[in-house]
């Protein structure tokens, strides 16, 4: 019965969604009334909910005649990370995809709409269309098993370790999905020729808060993986985190142009080919992560989505690059381009670099696949490539970002203001060279890092200093906050990849491994079996530099065949002690045991927590009375995109 609703659910959203398509092109065309294309937005919402809450039912009720809880259900999960089993798989991950994308469309399309919202919630229906036809027709969680088992394995053993489940995928799915509305309007903006300030300030609206929620999903899903996996780290290029980092830069590139492109029309048609590129990169992360194509701890297994998935991927290219030759050859009578001012430079820069950045590490994740594909041997892309290439322009990213405190729109940059915090990021270069040798690297994150803080509180005190005049206020607070937690993010990452001390070793109890300063003296191995499986938990004392006792487990699950190290954490300001066990005897005389030191990852969370709410605070409209725009900047009238510069 639960699984007839599911699939009555995902019929009735396939049809609603093309109903919904179909009635906003028809208002897009011929300007027809848009109150049936908004019921047709919410049946397929309603029609998501259902399929959501059918699932959800199927799994607390461990109704296990329904295949996804067959095979992702159990009698011994807790009641968290059963409703959490959702999106642990892929074809329930699709579930919670299409109701995070019908939400976007109810959202888009509860306002009047101006001129080109029809046309970006036409596109809007278009994918959502796909995504539900792909789990209809070939990965429908609903289907009947027979006979029916009287208990399944349960989730992954990775997904119940750790209550991030919970909040990590859906962040991350949000943060993907909320793109689609900016990829609408770059189509939308292909098709008429036309942008606006509206065009800008709605893109830009949406994509901050897209952003700020990918932003918030991958500082989760780091130390998801840094609590969890037992490896020590937290980013480790792996191709289902460059899935999710590809977008960020993306987006990350757009908003600075947005910002520039009210003062440079020439810019239009840049900001458009970010929009659309942004949502292309996450269908193709959707593509690495549900096709088996790529070999990750964090990739669902093989399917038969790949060729379907890859196929959309390619329309969708074919179709955006389409339109953008075809509205190149026809630009006539666009706005002439304005002078890059300073300030317009820096941002028109950094989002170059990013995109450079995007380049590096799309190339990189693509290439093992290009080379089996071509010569049908294995190949693969290690972390030195990445840290090779990426690294360095990234930091002259926050070299430029730097400069941002100091620069006004459509004036010349007063260098003078840049020498504080230039002289604060080289004291702090020659201080840390004197006292350590992190490499070349890392001393210039530290630097740099010092110098964007140094700079923005410099920025932050003035803004304080001045009489609050409307809302805007509130964006240049929330850009602040979100710049310095991009320098924190970077000061964490050199100072935990450069000071790091790890030692592993095999102890006899009343043995000790030492990492540094810091010791762990191993006193005793208690092996005992739990309803899922069976553990090893070893206790050690910290000496040296910590104290305390540390306890890390081995667990091993019989119905997955899988093992996993439990990792104990003890965490304070400036490091963590880092402990792992690898392996134990069966007489409980000896363990592997992993001894880490890291240095100040604590900054890596806090650095993202700041950039996330940063951006959320720069997309909320604020209440009070809007600044009228300045004088030397008016309302640019509509242009014509893909036009030259």
């Amino acid at each position: 019965m639960i699984g007839q609703a599911g699939r009555v659910g995902l019929g009735l959203g396939l049809v609603a969604a093309v109903g919904s398509a179909l009635l906003w092109l028809r208002v897009a065309v011929v300007g027809a009334p848009p109150r049936p294309a908004r019921v047709a937005g919410w049946v397929t919402l309603a029609a998501a909910a259902l399929t959501c809450g059918a699932l959800e039912t199927a799994l607390i009720r461990h109704d296990f005649s329904v295949q996804y809880v067959a095979e992702n259900g159990g009698r011994d999960v807790p009641l968290y990370y059963t409703v959490t089993s959702l999106w642990a798989a892929l074809d329930g991950s699709l579930l919670l995809w299409l109701l995070i994308l019908a939400v976007c469309a109810v959202l888009l399309g509860r306002r009047t709409p101006d001129r080109l919202r029809p046309w970006a919630l036409a596109v809007t229906g278009v994918v959502t269309t796909f995504f539900f036809a792909l789990t209809y027709f070939a990965a429908d969680p609903f289907a009947a098993v027979s006979p029916v088992p009287a208990a399944g394995p349960g989730p992954n053993p990775l997904l119940r370790e750790h209550p991030a489940m919970g909040i990590h995928p859906p962040l991350l799915y949000a943060g993907y999905i909320a793109l689609v509305v900016p990829f609408g309007y770059g189509i939308a903006a292909l098709v008429t020729g036309q942008t606006d300030r509206i065009w800008s300030a709605t893109v830009r609206r949406w994509t901050l808060v897209a952003w700020a929620l990918l932003t918030a999903g991958i500082t989760m899903g780091a130390w998801w993986s840094y609590a969890v996996l037992g490896w020590g780290g937290y980013w480790a290029w792996d191709p289902v985190e460059n899935a999710s980092l590809l977008p960020w830069l993306t987006a990350t590139a757009l908003l600075h142009t947005l910002i520039a492109g009210r003062r440079t029309p020439a810019l239009r048609s840049w900001n458009t080919s970010l929009a659309c590129g942004t949502f292309l990169l996450v269908l193709v992360g959707t593509f690495l992560t549900r096709s088996g194509a790529v070999a990750s701890v964090h990739a669902f297994t093989a399917s038969p989505l790949g060729p379907m998935l890859l196929g959309f991927v390619l329309l969708a290219v074919a179709v955006v690059v389409g339109l953008t030759v075809w509205r190149a050859g026809r630009s006539v009578g666009a706005a002439p381009a304005s002078s890059l001012s300073s300030r317009e430079s820096v941002m028109l820069g950094n989002s170059v670099l990013l995109v450079a950045i995007t380049a590096i590490v799309l190339t990189g994740t693509l290439f093992p696949l290009l080379v089996e594909a071509v010569q049908g041997s294995k190949a693969s892309v290690g972390p030195g490539y990445f840290n090779r290439s990426a690294v360095p322009v990234a930091l002259v990213v926050l070299l430029l970002m730097g400069l941002a405190p100091v620069l006004r729109p459509g004036r010349p940059a007063d260098l003078r203001a840049v020498r504080i915090p230039a002289a604060v990021g080289l004291t702090t270069v020659v201080l840390v060279g004197l006292f350590s040798r992190p490499g070349v690297l890392a001393l210039m994150a530290f630097g740099l890092g010092a110098y964007v803080v140094t700079g923005l509180a410099g920025s932050a005190t003035g803004m304080l200093r001045r009489p609050p005049s409307a809302a805007r206020p509130w964006r240049r607070a929330g850009w602040l906050v979100a710049h310095t937690g991009l320098a924190v993010v970077a000061v964490g990452v050199a100072a935990s990849s450069a000071y790091t001390v790890i030692a592993e070793r095999q102890l006899h109890v009343g043995e000790t491994v030492r990492a540094g300063h810091v010791g762990a003296r191993l006193e005793a191995v208690d092996q005992h079996g739990s309803g899922s499986g069976v553990a090893a938990r070893v206790r050690l004392t910290l000496t040296g530099d910590a104290s305390g006792i540390s306890s890390p487990e081995l667990r091993y699950y019989p119905a997955r065949d899988l093992t996993v190290s439990v990792p104990a954490i003890r965490s304070s300001p400036t490091r963590d002690v880092y402990a792992t066990v690898l392996a134990v005897a069966s007489d409980g005389t000896t363990a592997t045991v992993r001894l880490a030191v890291n240095p100040l990852v604590g900054l890596v969370w806090l650095g993202g927590a700041l950039t996330a709410l940063g951006g959320l605070a720069s997309a909320v409209r604020w209440p009070g009375r809007r600044r009228a725009a300045p004088q030397e900047a008016p309302a640019p009238q509509p242009v014509t995109v893909g036009s030259p510069a």
